[in-house]
């Protein structure tokens, strides 16, 4: 039984042996495709979606693990010898492809191959193991940039005519060996060779910058490189000859359309490089104009920047002229009903229209031209505001003549005539020097000016019967004409007239506000101008030297040449009067090339007015075969004169207050306000000698280039009383100086170039005076300078004058307290503080503006505790007198005689001030030493401090 009973447990525990062994009924699983980058400097493949291998047996320990992964062979049948397949984790089934060797995606940049997992089937030893399905991987070798560029060629030759500008010249190549095109493409070349007028594009084309001259330079060699995507630049450089080839196309050769000048550099060059290329075509005249428009500069050209006024004064003018044209003012009134124009100077610009418009200067004026010696001078441009040239008018068009003054003055027992007009391009003066006995004359140019619609400046010196004409500055001879023709009437009466003549005397009729009325009955008047005029000025006596006018008109700026003594044989340079155009002629190209670069542009102004000069150069070739001969067209371009540098005016020398007693500003000379003024200009200089003369010595204004031309003295706030305050100049400094001033109650206004030396002395020289009685209690003042006729400005300085007061004469509280409007005047006697200067105006000024107030509000506390203090004494005198009479020991009887109140409202003076008032005691003349006083002194303010002063029998003051 027991036999067969362990027979029966054997079979038993084979049968559970064997029904609990594990079963490997799962095959792996793995993705059907898989995609993979690889780098060229890595081996490891990095797969999307990454390698995993799942077992449905899983977890039964090997039949649910992965044991490894087979690579076999692709479409090519060479992956599964660069790759292999590794598990990372048998129980995720995790895995991991790699390349046995370098890749190299230059040889090949994809490859293919096919993967199956297998799993461990039901042992250690891998038996009865399942494998998946084949996966098909697809892996890319990344590039890696190894390679640099490589030129096709090391050298690259081409030609190119001469002269003109290319697109295109040469092509150079690079390779480069990288399979990708991130690495394998060339991204820019690079010219390395610096200076060269070449310029090469990213495809590798090269151009030139500008065009070549073979003549300068026949052969052009430089280096280009390369540089791929991936900043690798070329293992060699290439090297690139380009051959210029002689071309000829006629015309100039280096013109620079835009030419720059800085102030205050002298001369420039214009054309520097600038040559003539003829093709070698036989010429035998070479005649080229140089124009430089400035007629949009001022009136004309770059002047001196001054007034009219004040040049005269630097030129070294005659004194005396009167201005037939003068700003509309009460004094001069005959021009208000003229219309003006803006002009870029400080000049007044009236416009005439040839009809209605006249202006009739008054017989107070023109009396004082009297004399057949005299100098007119004036600023004229024909036409209105928008002005049209002047056409040239034909045989039988005869236009009258437009007058531009017309006079008749007294000399001494007779009388003579003279008018100056203009007719087409014709300036004529129509001279009688004496209507009842000479024979006329008429002096007559031509010119060109007249009749080009720019400005211009005429000056007419009359010494009869010599006359000179300045244009410009520059002398014109006369044709002298006997005139037998119409003439006006010029009858026996002083009369001068602006902008028209009048007819004969019979026909005559008052002029209302110089206009010409309209109509049957209107006043006709002949010979009306059409144009602007401006500074019209006469003045009588011996005429201006010839130095002295061109001074004074010249232009600063224009065209000049270099160096006469250079110029080859052949050639010729014409420049016209103004400067603004410049004609070289010759036979001689190489002489003639070298004319040209001498062509400068100048500007003798120091603060030059900036702006585009427009410039232009036209060029005509006569030849020996006039039918194949060249034709040049004209160059444009213009000249831009840079911003000058701005002097800086600076005031200083004065604090921004001024303390004086009251009385001081009362005397005869008043106070002076800038006793200690300083005025330096930032910019200094020295003189150009070489260029200040003209002829005679006359200097240009680099000689005046910090001289001011106005100062002002302004009162801030309300004008001044004339009848209380006034401003002082010393007047013989400012008339030896020959100064002009205009003094009133807004302002003083001192005009004219000078240094600024005098400009110290003449302001140093103002004071501000008061009437007895008027002072104030504060009054400010701004000064302010200019130069350059206003175009640069200073700092403004402003200056506080302070009023220190009295107060003995208004202590009375009923009356202060009635009246709040009067001033407190200081407790210091005069001649305390006679010419004593306060250097410290925090100190010694008194606060503007609320300091009245509070000056009051003192005086009305003052009275306040003044009653305050008389009641409580009196209130101690009655506690004793209760009390007994009895006083304590060691006190003396009150005397109240001797009681001083010291008032100290402001502690900004150098001495307290007091007013010390009397006060009469009652009761016992028992001294009492209490001190009681209205309010504690700690308590109370520096302006509001109360000190009683008591004095005892033994003479003892004390001070509570």
């Amino acid at each position: 039984a027991i036999t067969q009973h362990s027979q029966s447990f054997y079979c038993f525990s084979s049968l559970v042996s064997s029904l609990c062994r594990p079963a490997n009924k799962h095959k792996p699983w793995i993705e059907t495709e898989y995609q993979g980058i690889v780098m060229e400097n890595d081996n490891t493949v990095l797969l999307n979606p990454p390698l995993f291998a799942l077992d449905k047996d899983a977890p039964l320990h090997y039949a649910g693990e992965i044991c490894g992964f087979r690579v076999h062979n692709g479409p090519s049948g060479s992956g599964s010898v660069q790759f292999e397949a590794v598990v990372l984790d048998r129980s995720t089934g995790e895995g991991l492809v790699r390349s046995k060797e370098p890749l190299d995606c230059e040889n090949q940049r994809e490859h293919s191959f096919t993967i199956q997992a297998y799993d461990c089937g039901e042992g250690p030893d891998g038996v009865n193991s399942k494998k998946s399905h084949k996966a098909t991987v697809h892996v890319r070798v990344n590039d890696v940039n190894e390679f640099s560029p490589v030129f096709v060629e090391r050298r690259y030759e081409a030609s190119v005519p001469e002269g003109r500008l290319f697109d295109r010249i040469v092509r150079v190549e690079a390779l480069d060996a990288d399979c990708s095109p991130q690495y394998s493409q060339i991204c820019f070349y690079d010219i390395i060779t610096p200076n060269v007028p070449f310029a090469i594009d990213n495809d590798g084309n090269i151009k030139n910058t500008e065009p070549l001259d073979s003549k300068r330079q026949r052969v052009f060699t430089f280096w280009v490189t390369a540089f791929d995507c991936g900043k690798n630049r070329a293992q060699a450089d290439a090297q690139v000859v380009i051959t210029v080839k002689p071309s000829c196309k006629p015309g100039w050769i280096g013109w620079t359309k835009r030419v720059e000048y800085t102030p205050g550099s002298g001369s420039i060059p214009l054309f520097p490089s600038l040559h003539l290329e003829t093709c070698e075509e036989t010429v035998w005249n070479i005649q080229a104009t140089v124009e430089l428009q400035t007629g949009h500069i001022g009136k004309g050209c770059d002047r001196d920047s001054y007034s009219d006024r004040s040049v005269r004064r630097l030129c070294g003018a005659v004194r005396g002229e009167v201005d037939l044209l003068p700003p509309p003012s009460p004094a001069a009134n005959w021009t208000s009903a003229l219309p003006t124009l803006p002009s870029s100077d400080s000049s007044l610009v009236f416009s005439f229209n040839g009809s209605n418009h006249v202006a009739v200067v008054p017989d107070s004026v023109v009396s004082a031209l009297s004399g057949d010696h005299f100098t007119l001078q004036l600023w004229m441009r024909r036409g209105g505001a928008n002005i049209q040239p002047a056409t040239t008018q034909s045989r039988g068009s005869r236009k009258e003549e437009e007058t531009i003054v017309c006079s008749t003055v007294k000399n001494d027992d007779s009388f003579s005539h003279y008018s100056l007009s203009v007719h087409g391009c014709r300036l004529s003066l129509f001279y009688w020097p004496d209507v009842s006995a000479a024979r006329p004359v008429k002096f007559l140019w031509k010119l060109e000016q007249v009749c080009d619609s720019e400005w211009h400046h005429l000056s007419l010196s009359v010494q009869f019967p010599s006359v000179t004409l300045y244009v410009d500055g520059v002398t014109f001879d006369p044709a002298l004409i006997h005139d037998n023709g119409a003439i006006p009437n010029p009858a026996p009466r002083q009369r001068m007239f602006i902008g028209a003549s009048w007819e004969p005397e019979e026909k005559q009729k008052e002029i209302l506000n110089n206009t010409i009325p309209e109509g049957k009955d209107a006043v006709k008047y002949v010979g009306g101008y059409h144009g602007l005029l401006s500074g019209v000025t006469v003045r009588p006596g011996s005429v201006e030297p010839h130095s002295v006018v061109e001074c004074l008109y010249a232009c600063r700026e224009g065209l000049d040449f270099g160096d006469l003594e250079t110029l080859g044989s052949g050639m010729k340079v014409h420049v016209n009067p103004s400067q603004s155009v410049l004609v070289l002629e010759g036979d001689d190209i190489e002489s003639f090339n070298r004319a040209v670069q001498q062509v400068t542009y100048r500007n003798s102004l120091r603060f030059a007015t900036p702006g585009v000069r427009p410039l232009k150069l036209t060029t005509s070739l006569r030849c020996f075969n006039e039918e194949s001969c060249l034709s040049l067209k004209q160059l444009e371009g213009y000249l831009v004169v840079l911003q000058p540098d701005a002097p800086q005016i600076s005031l200083s020398g004065v604090g921004p207050h001024l303390a004086r007693p009251a009385p001081e500003f009362e005397g005869p000379r008043g106070v002076p306000l800038f006793p200690e003024l300083r005025i330096v200009c930032s910019l200094t200089h020295a003189v150009n000698t070489a260029a200040q003369v003209m002829e005679g010595g006359a200097l240009m204004s680099d000689a005046v280039a910090h001289t001011l031309d106005g100062c002002e003295v302004q009162p801030l706030g309300e004008e001044l009383n004339p009848e209380r305050e006034e401003l002082l100049v010393d007047m013989d400094v400012v008339r030896e100086r020959g100064l002009e001033i205009i003094n009133t109650t807004a302002y003083i206004a001192i005009t004219g170039a000078e240094s600024i030396s005098v400009y110290e002395d003449v302001l140093r020289s103002v004071h501000y005076r008061l009437a007895k009685g008027s002072a104030r209690f504060e009054r400010r003042f701004r000064l302010s300078c200019s130069e350059m006729n206003g175009r640069y400005t200073s700092n403004e300085l402003t200056l506080e004058v302070n009023f220190l007061h009295s107060l003995d004469s208004l202590y009375q509280p009923s009356h202060l307290l009635a009246s709040q409007q009067q001033f407190l005047h200081p407790s210091h006697h005069a001649g305390e503080l006679s010419g004593h200067t306060l250097p410290n105006p925090h100190r010694n000024s008194v606060v503007p503006g609320a300091a009245t107030v509070i000056i009051m509000v003192c005086v009305g506390f003052l009275v306040v505790m003044v009653i305050l203090g008389v009641f409580r004494i009196r209130s101690i005198h009655r506690r004793i007198e209760g009390a007994g009479g009895e006083a304590k020991e060691g006190t003396s009887q009150w005397d109240d005689s001797a009681l001083t109140i010291i008032v100290n409202p402001m502690e900004s003076y150098e001495s307290r001030m007091g007013i010390s008032a009397d006060t009469e005691g009652e009761g016992e003349e028992e001294e009492e030493e209490e001190e009681e006083v209205a309010e504690s002194p700690e308590d109370a303010s520096d302006d509001q401090r109360i000190i009683i002063k008591k004095e005892g029998r033994d003479g003892n003051a004390r001070r509570y």
